[in-house]
């Protein structure tokens, strides 16, 4: 019923991951320690965020024999109470996070209660902490470079196959996250990576004071005593937007200075506090364009892992033509704004798509509009504005 009013869902690039993520096992330790080792256990490796690769196409994930010298078969086999407790900042573990089971890898898979698959896990070989950390680190990257693979360097990782950009993406985020979060926001003291990557604690003692002439125990930390989301992963929700004329002929496309020439997107903002994503999308538009909106539908969602953004996509119209003059007055985010005839927009998806590093297609002519790929949600968005009926019965209407 729901297809049929509002059609086919959109699966944008970086989601819809094949992994169970089952969160509520990232603190069983048991479950854990059997996953690690396991045969058919996959190890997402990242180093200065850049993915481990056999190809620019192809993530490479290699087996526990392979990190094992950097990882510790022990490394779960104390509690987290017990970690925490036992808190010494001088000792130094490898960023390691539980991605979840890929359930249709039934065959060999570890089987665990009423689950069954290959665990994957995301490993940070950056060399960092320890002198004896960092030296693993090195002798796990000389081993990992001796078979010719390579960690991708780009600013975005847009090339692999869909499961795989899924997998990348949460590895990422949260290999990021664990980074910038090494010190309590509110006491400023170093926190300790627990539920399995996904949670940091401020411990409420550190052996290491010891040494310093100090009591063990710690200042006193509000993230220890109430409800925070401090030490959580967090998510930066962004919208981003096509906007569509009064008469549905038009849509408004922007440019930034670092477009190369004649490289246009949608509209995008981060969202604020106390405002709706309606609300958002209006204020953006308005901001970077001059332009005002009346009607904001929300058309899919991308997780975008650079860092940690959930880009809610739109589609909205004007109501007026006398709304919709372009002025760059407002916020100079903008190099320039235009409203594309739908003739040439659609064109422009059959030609002149391309990553902004790269070029156009074969049959793109020079000086003609150019948009992004169609792994970027601002393609689906505008794909979506040239093909949504706006003109038919309030039964089909999306509008």
């Amino acid at each position: 019923m729901l297809s049929r009013q509002f059609g086919r869902e959109t699966v944008n690039y970086f989601s819809s991951s094949p992994l169970n993520r089952l969160s509520f096992l990232r603190a069983d330790h048991p479950f854990l320690s059997a996953a690690l080792k396991h045969p058919s256990t996959r190890f997402v490796i990242l180093k200065d965020l850049a993915p481990l690769t056999k190809s620019p196409a192809e993530l490479y994930c290699v087996q526990y024999e392979e990190v094992q010298k950097l990882v510790p078969v022990t490394i779960y086999d104390k509690s987290e109470e017990e970690i925490i407790k036992e808190y010494d900042s001088r000792r130094t573990s490898p960023q390691l996070v539980f991605l979840g089971l890929d359930e249709s890898c039934k065959q060999g898979g570890l089987s665990w209660k009423i689950y069954t698959g290959a665990p994957y896990f995301a490993l940070d070989v950056t060399p960092k902490g320890s002198e004896e950390q960092q030296a693993n680190a090195k002798d796990v990257l000389s081993a990992l470079e001796a078979k010719e693979l390579s960690f991708l360097q780009a600013r975005v990782a847009m090339t692999f196959s869909a499961d795989e950009a899924a997998i990348y993406a949460q590895a990422r985020a949260l290999i990021d996250w664990n980074t910038r979060n090494t010190f309590c926001g509110t006491c400023g003291h170093p926190t300790v990576s627990v539920n399995s990557g996904t949670k940091r604690a401020c411990p409420p003692i550190d052996a290491a004071r010891i040494a310093e002439g100090k009591p063990a125990e710690r200042p006193a930390c509000n993230t220890r005593t109430t409800l925070s989301n401090l030490s959580f992963p967090r998510t930066d929700p962004t919208i981003i937007v096509a906007v569509i004329s009064t008469d549905a002929k038009r849509i408004l496309l922007g440019r930034s200075k670092r477009f190369p020439p004649n490289w246009y997107s949608t509209l995008a903002g981060f969202v604020e506090p106390a405002e709706s994503v309606e609300d958002a999308v209006r204020r953006e538009v308005w901001e970077e364009a001059g332009v005002t909106l009346s009607r904001v539908i929300i058309h899919s969602s991308q997780p975008w892992p650079y860092p940690a953004n959930l880009m809610i996509g739109a589609i909205a119209q004007v109501s007026d033509p006398a709304h919709e003059k372009i002025s760059l007055e407002h916020d100079p985010e903008l190099e320039d704004a235009k409203w594309f005839d739908v003739q040439e927009v659609e064109e422009a998806l059959r030609v002149g798509t391309s990553s902004l590093g790269e070029k156009a297609g074969p049959d793109y002519k020079e000086g003609g509009l150019r948009l992004p790929p169609p792994t970027a949600i601002a393609n689906q968005l505008i794909r979506a504005a040239t093909n949504i009926d706006l003109f038919a019965g309030d039964n089909n209407s999306k509008m």
